[in-house]
């Protein structure tokens, strides 16, 4: 099916419009489907808090930490709430 197919079938004139309601259409059947998951890993620096993920990722479903004494991996369990962050005023 074209686009102007669609255009026609839903009566827009816009074709920009359209192409964006394809897109959206095309985001939201990937992240609700679970058919392309692949495993991603990277080493843990000490002291960093945020990392780069593939550009290409649409939905995180898990993270894991390996174990070094059992050599497992460990998930990690997403946070509910939002969690407070209080400046420490005194570092010792």
């Amino acid at each position: 099916m074209t686009i102007q197919e669609i255009m026609e079938r839903v009566g827009s004139k816009d074709t920009n419009v359209t192409i964006a309601y394809i897109k959206d259409a095309i985001h939201l059947i990937n992240s609700n489907n679970e058919e392309n998951i692949s495993t991603w890993k990277t080493g843990i620096t000490d002291g960093t808090r945020e990392y780069a993920l593939p550009a290409n990722m649409i939905n995180l479903k898990s993270v894991s930490v390996l174990d070094q004494i059992n050599k497992k991996y460990k998930m990690i369990s997403r946070l509910v709430y939002d969690t407070d962050v209080v400046e420490d005023v005194d570092p010792e």
